[in-house]
């Protein structure tokens, strides 16, 4: 299992959740992905996209400082 980094800032909806699913195609079962987003939608859509695809949804942080939501998960068997 190896982990993964995805820069989704400055996009905005449906932007987010593509470029996690896009991302998430090309990993194995079990690697991690962490996603860096500023669209506040991604915060119900990535979990939401998570539910539906059979991935599990490990942290949703937010850095009040950099005003970004980061948000990881585990990639299932899709």
């Amino acid at each position: 299992m190896s982990h993964h980094q995805l820069d989704a800032r400055r996009l905005l909806c449906p932007l987010p959740v593509i470029r996690t699913q896009n991302c998430a195609k090309k990993l194995n079962p079990g690697d991690t992905l962490e996603v860096t987003c500023t669209d506040p939608g991604a915060e119900s859509d990535i979990p939401a996209w998570c539910r539906i695809n059979g991935h599990k949804l490990l942290e949703v942080r937010h850095d009040e400082a950099q005003d970004e939501l980061v948000i990881t998960l585990e990639v299932g068997e899709e």
